[in-house]
């Protein structure tokens, strides 16, 4: 409270929540119009999951330059702008006729829109805004994304099945561009901007004072060229990567489509992803939380151990209906999903100080790497194998290995 009234930092978390919902739920939609795409056009499950790969691939590389461009445009200049790329990017959809279209529409437009308003965003506004539950804001904030399934998926899936997917594209599109007065109006760039300091700073800290501003993108290849010398980004890079691989890039864009081989209708196989997303809010939170009071890099290998057991078990659970065994996998997934963001970020700024939202920027376009790989691996190997079972060990392999990178960083020392 600052003279009796909500601090401002409330208010700005609770728009840039509401723009992260949106973010999600943009990037979620190929995933349940996958059939339907495959059904109209004849598109293998490869070439469209090539188009979701460039989305989620350009979801990453943009963040870190999104990061670095809020530096020095300001956060709503960046975060309207990229509103309107979604919007422009889910719209045209609906008149391509051409496996290129597709991939100039949901993954390039969408793919940069999206990318400008990733986990980066969360590391700036969380970085200038609070000192006090930094982790558990963190925590709340990724788990947005997870919200955004929850709110759009099973909307998403009946649309398309009632009303072709043409609709929900469109609905994509109004949404967005819903949120923009919000941000222009509710956000902004520093606290000092409007006559406080970060939520809970010291008096005297230079947290959240505006600073000249800086570098823009070329200051994203600046920061890289300092931390690839240092050990520990690769591997906060590695096991985020697998992280990326194992559930955007596999699970995000392909558990629809794999509960729909073994006969289980798309709108409760997309009901399923979005429990994940239900209970990922609950286990992202908490993970902020744990971050606030745990060591990071023990919490990491806990996620990671954790996930690659469930991925190796999932092949056995599929079918045309939802068994304990499955309820029993989407809680547990759920609660793992993207719990590893809130330490990953502690330990960037940590380790990295000022630059840690942008180097927090290259390690999440790791993520993405990992997941687009994912995403156009695990549709080769159905269209191959006609089955995604070897995706899933796969990625269970990699789950561990995962875990033994994050086991392996060392603390940074104090000087």
């Amino acid at each position: 409270m600052v003279g009796g009234r909500l601090h401002p930092a409330w208010i700005v978390a609770a728009v840039g929540f509401v723009a992260l919902i949106g973010a999600a739920a943009f990037r979620s939609v190929p995933g349940v119009l996958m059939e339907p795409l495959h059904d109209e056009f004849g598109w293998s499950h490869g070439t469209i999951g090539a188009a979701v790969s460039v989305n989620v691939l350009l979801y990453g590389l943009i963040s870190p330059f999104a990061a670095a461009l809020m530096d020095r445009f300001g956060i709503r200049v960046v975060v309207a702008s990229a509103l309107l790329l979604i919007a422009a990017g889910s719209g045209l959809t609906v008149f391509m006729t051409q496996p290129w279209q597709l991939m100039a529409t949901w993954g390039l437009l969408v793919g940069i829109g999206t990318g400008s308003m990733s986990m980066p965003f969360v590391a700036t506004i969380t970085g200038r805004w609070f000192v006090r539950q930094r982790g558990l804001v963190t925590g709340v904030l990724t788990a947005a994304g997870a919200a955004g399934q929850l709110v759009f998926l099973p909307l998403i899936a009946r649309l398309a099945g009632d009303h072709g997917w043409r609709t929900p594209a469109l609905l994509v599109a109004g949404a967005a561009l819903v949120v923009v007065p919000l941000v222009l109006l509710f956000i902004r760039d520093f606290p000092s901007d409007v006559g406080v300091t970060a939520y809970g700073a010291e008096p005297g800290s230079v947290v959240g004072v505006r600073t000249a501003p800086v570098g823009g993108a070329g200051r994203a290849l600046g920061v890289l060229f300092t931390v690839v010398r240092k050990p520990v980004f690769w591997l906060l890079a590695g096991g985020f990567a697998i992280c990326g691989a194992s559930t955007n890039g596999l699970v995000g864009t392909h558990f629809v489509s794999a509960a729909h081989d073994h006969g289980m209708p798309a709108t409760t196989a997309a009901g399923l992803l979005a429990l994940v997303g239900l209970f990922d809010v609950a286990g992202t939170i908490a993970s902020g939380w744990f971050t606030d009071r745990v060591d990071s890099r023990y919490l990491l290998v806990a996620y990671f151990s954790l996930r690659g057991v469930s991925l190796l078990i999932l092949p056995n659970l599929f079918g045309p209906d939802v068994q304990p065994s499955m309820w029993a996998f989407v809680v547990f997934y759920g609660l793992d999903w993207i719990a590893t963001v809130p330490p990953t970020v502690a330990l960037c700024r940590e380790h990295f100080g000022a630059d840690g939202p942008v180097a927090f920027g290259w390690v999440f376009a790791s993520h993405q790497v990992g997941a687009a790989i994912a995403a156009v691996g695990a549709g080769i190997i159905r269209d191959m194998r006609g089955s995604y079972t070897l995706a899933w060990y796969i990625a269970g392999g990699l789950c561990g290995f995962a875990a033994l990178m994050s086991a392996s960083i060392r603390r940074k020392r104090v000087e």
